[in-house]
């Protein structure tokens, strides 16, 4: 097993890497996003999760990861949403926004890892279907 460390580093690096990604597609777009849309999003992001594990069959060939890698981005676009207000128009160029997602994530690895010094880790032993409402 990974410490937790490395393991947080692996996941949001492929987080990062699709949030700057769809900067070059997109630009800062999200930065007009209210916060209720946000939270639509990632409701949908695990809304599908769920679907993914309850369906047998799937017309559109995408994995859970995608998925939770949504939910991530959305999160941390909506907490620089709260820090910094909603704009009019996009108006942060792509490396403010990289560097306000950067500051972020830090911020929510500082708290898992304060979190894991009080829990012991015991979201190790969670099930992943429990973050989507499905516990098998």
């Amino acid at each position: 097993m990974k410490s937790t460390q490395a393991h947080y580093q692996q996941i949001t690096n492929r987080c990062k890497d699709l949030f700057i990604n769809k900067m070059k597609d997109y630009g800062v777009a999200w930065r007009i996003l209210r916060l209720p849309s946000l939270t639509d999003q990632i409701f949908i992001k695990a809304q599908r999760i769920r679907s993914i594990q309850d369906l047998e069959e799937q017309k559109i060939e995408e994995g859970q990861v995608s998925e939770f890698m949504g939910i991530i981005n959305y999160s941390l676009m909506a907490l620089i949403q709260l820090e910094l207000g909603i704009a009019e128009q996009p108006d942060l160029n792509p490396q403010k926004a990289t560097e306000l997602y950067e500051k972020h994530l830090a911020e929510t690895f500082q708290l898992m890892m304060d979190k894991n010094h009080d829990y012991g880790e015991a979201w190790r032993e969670m099930r992943v279907s429990s973050l989507t409402g499905r516990a098998y």
